[in-house]
C-alpha cells in the first residue's frame, strides 16, 4: 500500500515553542519514531509544513540590512532543505542501514491569476500578542491574522498546481525508497509570458500540495498529522465534538476555520473525491490508529 503522510509544522514545532535547531530535530526524531514502522510496511511519501521555519528565515533575512531580503520561494527552498534533511537522518537512524531515504526540493506551479494572491491566509512565521502583531504590521506592510490565542502574519496561499518531480518520485518509490518531498507544500513558481519558469512571493499550503501528491501517486491512504486528535465540530466551545467519520458531501455542510482547519479538511474532501482512497486527519501520535482506521477523523466516499 502506498502512504502520503503530511506533517504539520505544529507538528514539528509546538506551539509557542521556540524556533531553535536543537527544538525541531527533538520534534522530528518524535515525528521519526512514529514514521518508522510505516516506512518499512508500506511504500511510504513524507511531505511536511513549513509555516514557522519560511517566517523564521525571513525575519533573519529582513535583519541583515546589507543586502534586499530574500523572497519566500528562496526561503522555503532553504526550510525544504533543511526539514528534509533532519527528517531524513532522524528516520535513518531508526531504520536498517539498507533502507533507502531521500528528500527531494520540489518545485510546484501555482496559476499567477489565483485570487488568493490578492486574499493573504497561509500563517507563517512565530505568535505574537495582538498589539507586538499590528506593530509589525505597520512597520513591515505585513498582513496579519489571529491564530488561536495569539496573531501571525499571513501570505497568499495559492492553489497547486503541478509537482515538476512526478517522475523521480515515481522512479524513487519503485526502488524501494522512503521519498521525503513537497516540503512547506513545494517550492512556489509560475511561468512567466515568455515561458521560462520563475519563483513567486507566495507559501503553498502543504495540505492541498499533500493531496495533489497522494493523487498524482495513485496513494491509497493520506494522511494530514496535525497536534490534535481530529476535526471537532464547535472547536472551543463546551459543546465541542469530534468527528469520527465523514464524506466529502457531509464535510460541505460545515464551515472550517480558513487558515487552520479549513485546508486540511478541503485537502482531504478532494484527495478522497477524486481517488477513491481514503484520508485522515488526527494526531502525530496516532498515526498507526490513524492506519488502522481507528484513529483521528477518516474521510471516505460512503
Amino acid at each position: 500500500m502506498r502512504v502520503v503522510v503530511a506533517l504539520g509544522g505544529n507538528a514539528l514545532l509546538r506551539r509557542g515553542e521556540a524556533l531553535t535547531a536543537e527544538n525541531q530535530r527533538a520534534n522530528v526524531a518524535v515525528a521519526a519514531e512514529a514514521l518508522a514502522p510505516l516506512a518499512t510496511e508500506y511504500q511510504l511519501v513524507i511531505s511536511h509544513g513549513n509555516g514557522p521555519q519560511v517566517g523564521l528565515l525571513s525575519l533573519q533575512s529582513a535583519a541583515y540590512e546589507e543586502v534586499e531580503e530574500y523572497p519566500l520561494d528562496i526561503l522555503g527552498a532553504q526550510t525544504e532543505g533543511m526539514i528534509g534533511y533532519m527528517i531524513e537522518q532522524e528516520l535513518g537512524n531508526l531504520l536498517p542501514m539498507e533502507e533507502p531515504l531521500a528528500a527531494i526540493l520540489t518545485m510546484v506551479e501555482v496559476d499567477p491569476e489565483d485570487p488568493a494572491f490578492d486574499n493573504p491566509t497561509k500563517p507563517i512565521g512565530p505568535v505574537y500578542s495582538e498589539n507586538e502583531a499590528n506593530r509589525l504590521a505597520e512597520e513591515r506592510g505585513w498582513s496579519i491574522a489571529p491564530d488561536g490565542e495569539h496573531w501571525r502574519r499571513v501570505v497568499a496561499s495559492p492553489e497547486p498546481q503541478r509537482i515538476f518531480e512526478m517522475r523521480p518520485i515515481h522512479w524513487l518509490l519503485k526502488q524501494g525508497c522512503t521519498v521525503i518531498c513537497a516540503g512547506g507544500g513545494g517550492i512556489p513558481t509560475v511561468y512567466r509570458e515568455d515561458g521560462k519558469l520563475e519563483g513567486v512571493e507566495v507559501v503553498i499550503d502543504k495540505d492541498r500540495a499533500s493531496a495533489l501528491l497522494a493523487f498524482e501517486l495513485d496513494a491509497s491512504l493520506l494522511i494530514l498529522a496535525t497536534d490534535t486528535d481530529g476535526v471537532y465540530l464547535d472547536w472551543g466551545t463546551e459543546n465541542a465534538r469530534r468527528i469520527d467519520r465523514i464524506t466529502p458531501e457531509e464535510a460541505n455542510e460545515y464551515d472550517f476555520e480558513e487558515g487552520s482547519m479549513g485546508p486540511k479538511v478541503e485537502a482531504a474532501c478532494d484527495f478522497v473525491s477524486r481517488s477513491g482512497g481514503r484520508a485522515v486527519i488526527g494526531a502525530l501520535s496516532d498515526l498507526q490508529g490513524m492506519v488502522d482506521g481507528t484513529a483521528g477523523t477518516q474521510f471516505v466516499l460512503e
